[in-house]
């Protein structure tokens, strides 16, 4: 592989010690947490106590003040292990991030300390039933009156969902009902009478991340609750989702390192007519083919974080780091999942998991055709 000239000695440091959370204390439980349909409540507090959430906000805010090479360790680590269960990384890197980039001093202090504990856990609630990536058909309103709005309506497949606590609801302020121009972002807390969580939704895969839909019936939400200026939610939205985009890109790099490694091994110790599934000259070219492309994956991505920490990072180039990355990966799992052959169907080999685990990666962050519609605007 082409070294990695991105993380200190610092970051690996910090790397080595989250892996070792992650083996330890997530893995092991993983299986329950997939039954459950969400991690334990704990975990949550845990990370906390390890210094494992929002560690790139400042120190006056609970964090550590760290750079974001510190966050793709940690997402790298939980690719590499399969750990799809936790929502660390959208509760630290999307929600915290809106909260530090778009609120006022009061908002920051009273909100962030508590997530870098894990006391709270954030969501952000974008997608509604019928709407999907146009964020511009939102409906979702926020009504005025007095010192307060009126929230109604409803939201799906939010990540951190049902054990959310503080989630930044994506509304309408306005009466245009349509478009950008009126949206905006309230932080609404989850116990708020009327609203309501549903249970976590049965998917096909990601099983132990906790995914619901989210119902506001009348729920009145404190204007100093508001996010930023009123109207002001698309323009911060737009800025935030290419982070967002790099994530998942990140993701299925790791992730396709991960399934390389775990088929690499499995062909070295599974014999075919006496022979290692490694040593048949098909095995080999397959096996050269997707290390050549993630290779190359893995340079762009980190081409991407170079510009990210440089804030040079273009909507195009994450628009183009998800698209193509998420497509990789599958291509990637499923020629390892035919090199593993029945045993690849198991669920008890992690090519299994990540078969089904990858797959929403093409959809959740903007579908990757979305993707090509972006790209394509800057033709």
């Amino acid at each position: 592989m082409i070294p990695r000239s991105l993380f200190t000695p610092e970051h690996e440091d910090f790397r080595r010690t989250f892996r070792r959370f992650v083996d330890e204390e997530m893995v092991p439980h993983h299986e329950r947490w997939e039954e459950q349909q969400c991690v334990d409540r704990a975990i949550w507090n845990r990370a906390g106590e390890l210094g494992f959430l929002c560690v790139t906000m400042d120190e006056a805010y609970g964090g550590a003040g760290a750079d974001r090479l510190y966050s793709v360790a940690m997402i790298e680590e939980m690719a590499r292990a399969g750990v799809t269960g936790s929502g660390f990384m959208l509760h630290s890197d999307i929600v915290a991030n809106y909260i530090n980039n778009f609120a006022n001093e009061q908002q920051k202090l009273q909100w962030l300390p508590r997530m870098a504990t894990g006391e709270l856990v954030g969501a952000i609630a974008m997608t509604e039933p019928g709407t999907g990536s146009d964020l511009q058909a939102i409906r979702t309103t926020a009504i005025e009156d007095g010192d307060h709005y009126i929230l109604n309506g409803s939201k799906t497949f939010i990540t951190n969902g049902y054990l959310s606590d503080l989630v930044v609801v994506v509304v309408r302020t306005g009466n245009s009902g349509e478009g950008s121009k009126d949206l905006s972002l309230l932080l609404v807390k989850a116990n708020s009478p009327g609203f309501t969580k549903g249970k976590p939704l049965k998917k096909i895969g990601m099983k132990a991340q906790d995914t619901c839909e989210l119902f506001f019936e009348n729920v009145r939400v404190p204007k100093e609750n508001l996010l930023g200026k009123a109207g002001s939610g698309f323009i911060a939205l737009m800025q935030e989702l290419a982070w967002e985009r790099l994530i998942i890109a990140i993701t299925s790099i790791a992730t396709g390192e991960a399934a390389l490694q775990h088929t690499i091994e499995y062909t070295q110790n599974r014999k075919v007519f006496g022979k290692p599934v490694a040593s048949y000259q098909n095995t080999r070219f397959k096996l050269a083919d997707i290390k050549a492309q993630l290779v190359i994956g893995r340079v762009y991505v980190d081409r991407c974080l170079e510009l990210l920490l440089n804030k040079q990072l273009g909507a195009d180039d994450s628009a183009i780091a998800k698209l193509w990355c998420s497509e990789l990966v599958d291509t990637v799992i499923d020629e390892c999942l035919q090199l593993h052959g029945g045993n690849g169907y198991m669920l008890e080999y992690p090519i299994a998991r990540a078969y089904i685990d990858s797959r929403a990666q093409r959809i959740y962050g903007g579908t990757n055709e979305i993707m090509k519609e972006l790209i394509a605007r800057t033709l």
